[in-house]
């Protein structure tokens, strides 16, 4: 990109009052709006998030696809330009400083998608749990047999360039809007790549893999998108 990139960032958040604002203030200054998109919450999310200087949008309908969608529908209506979008979660787990790096390969290599690797040597003790480890890597080996992909990560930490993620259709609404942008990258045959990130705990319970029904019903999700049009040369 010859000029300095117009990005905006989009963060599905519910019940997230505590951790938005450390989120919102360690984002650099290189973002132009950042974007809370609150799913239904029922405590300050909202009130913190405009306190702390970014847009907010609602969706009362809960599924974190939904949250993503009403924030992309928002910046659809801007009809300003948009360069690139970044997905970050509202729950202080990703460390929003490391954006300038997540956002790098697409300003000077003019890749079209990365995402942010939760390595392990860059985790803290705990900050994945079983189900989401064992998740990640049975959905990027099935990805690697069926494309040939190098993912080893869905990671809701991710930039992409804004005409990409238009072109990709988003359509899930609840667990498996990480995995369907990863599989439609494949499937169009967009430039992609991963940056090594750190990664911690979150602050409260995690709404997915926090509990044995969110845990089952993103792994069925992810399961669903990888035989269903994973597969499909």
């Amino acid at each position: 990109m010859s000029k300095k990139p117009i990005i905006r960032v989009i963060i599905p958040a519910y019940n997230e009052a505590a951790s938005i604002p450390l989120v919102i203030g360690a984002i650099p200054s290189v973002v132009t709006e950042i974007i809370v998109c609150s799913n239904n919450s029922n405590d300050d999310t909202v009130i913190n998030a405009r306190n702390s200087g970014a847009t907010v949008v609602e969706e009362p309908i809960p599924g974190y696809g939904n949250a993503c969608l009403k924030g992309m529908e928002y910046v659809a209506a801007l009809g300003e330009a948009t360069d690139i979008i970044v997905f970050l979660d509202g729950d202080y787990s990703d460390y929003p400083e490391q954006l300038t790096e997540l956002v790098a390969p697409i300003i000077k290599e003019d890749i079209d998608f990365v995402i942010g690797a939760r390595v392990k040597d860059l985790r803290e003790v705990g900050s994945m749990t079983i189900p989401q480890i064992f998740g990640n890597w049975l959905a990027t080996t099935l990805m690697r047999f069926s494309f040939n992909s190098r993912f080893t990560d869905l990671g809701p930490f991710r930039a992409i360039k804004y005409d990409k993620l238009l072109e990709l259709e988003m359509e899930d609404r609840t667990y498996g809007w990480t995995v369907e942008m990863q599989l439609k990258v494949l499937k169009k045959g967009f430039t992609y790549k991963e940056v090594m990130m750190k990664y911690r705990n979150r602050i409260g319970v995690s709404k997915v893999s926090g509990t044995v029904k969110g845990a089952i019903f993103a792994g069925v999700k992810i399961l669903t998108w990888i035989f269903k049009y994973g597969f499909k040369k």
